[in-house]
This record gives structure tokens, C-alpha cells and sequence, in this order.
């Protein structure tokens, strides 16, 4: 997700979003546990993306 789409957001949307990317990132790790994971690459991303997200959030409720 880029920077620019979770500007787009509102605060209610971008912590629903947060928790949305933390909860794949666990499914992603448990399915990395027992082997099932197709796209390993993606648990990266997903980190990035939740560093986003926060570094975002954190902007706006501090902007208030």
C-alpha cells in the first residue's frame, strides 16, 4: 500500500486498515510455521506496510 492511498484515509479507516495488514501478517507467519506459505516475500512487505500505516496514523492524530 502506498503512502499517499493511507493519507487518503480517514483515522477510523486507517486503524481498521492497521489491524486488517496485522492480522494477515500473523496468518502469514503461522501459515510460514508449518510450511504452507507460497510467497515468503510478502511477510516483508506486510511489516513495511504496517510501519506505514502507524508512522501515518501518528501523524494525523498528532495534527489534531
Amino acid at each position: 500500500m502506498k503512502s499517499a492511498e493511507v493519507r487518503e484515509l480517514a483515522v477510523g479507516e486507517i486503524e481498521k486498515k492497521l489491524r486488517d495488514t496485522r492480522d494477515e501478517l500473523l496468518q502469514m507467519h503461522l501459515r510460514k510455521e508449518t510450511g504452507q506459505v507460497e510467497r515468503p516475500h510478502l511477510i516483508r512487505e506486510l511489516r513495511r506496510d504496517i510501519a506505514r500505516i502507524e508512522t501515518i496514523h501518528r501523524e494525523k492524530l498528532r495534527a489534531k
